[in-house]
């Protein structure tokens, strides 16, 4: 497999927990895991696939320090590298959920990055989320709801990250 970089904003520290599983699953080296309030937006330059992970507040508002590098990105080229999106949120927001996995999905499609592993939202209850257009079957990544179904969040994880996996294997 090629290099992945995972990349995660994180304020409570849910999703930074999240973010370690993910690498363990993929093999990913601690060293290839970052904070993106402690990182530039140019560190994705070294990576084949990013693994990009955020949490969802207020209104459906991605997690704050995932502004400015998402503004970074948006500068950058990323035709040729592969993304895949994650985030965590609580299903009771159920006009947002997970909304804010659905803003870096927006926000970078004109960098010409390859999106990769939509999954499921199979177990969650929701009215709406940017991340799951209505006539979607899919999720555009992994949706985890640490608060209400920790629960299904091993299978969730193991069943999206095996997704990548095939997808990696598929071009290499």
């Amino acid at each position: 497999m090629k290099r992945i970089g995972v990349f995660y904003g994180s304020a409570t520290g849910t999703t930074a927990k999240v973010a370690e599983k993910i690498a363990d699953l993929l093999g990913v080296d601690k060293t290839n895991v970052y904070d993106v309030a402690n990182t530039a937006p140019s560190a994705v330059a070294d990576f084949d696939l990013l693994v990009l992970g955020t949490s969802t507040w207020g209104d459906g508002d991605l997690e704050d320090d995932w502004y400015d590098f998402l503004a970074g990105l948006e500068e950058l080229d990323l035709r040729g590298k592969r993304i895949a999106l994650f985030g965590c949120g609580d299903e009771t927001m159920d006009d947002s959920f997970c909304s804010g996995v659905g803003e870096l999905h927006e926000r970078l499609m004109k960098t010409g990055a390859d999106f990769i592993a939509p999954y499921d939202t199979i177990g969650y209850t929701f009215n709406h989320s940017k991340a799951k257009p209505d006539d979607a079957l899919e999720a555009v990544g992994l949706l985890i709801d640490e608060v209400n179904h920790p629960e299904l969040t091993p299978a969730r994880l193991a069943g999206w990250t095996a997704r990548i996996r095939e997808a990696e294997d598929a071009v290499s």
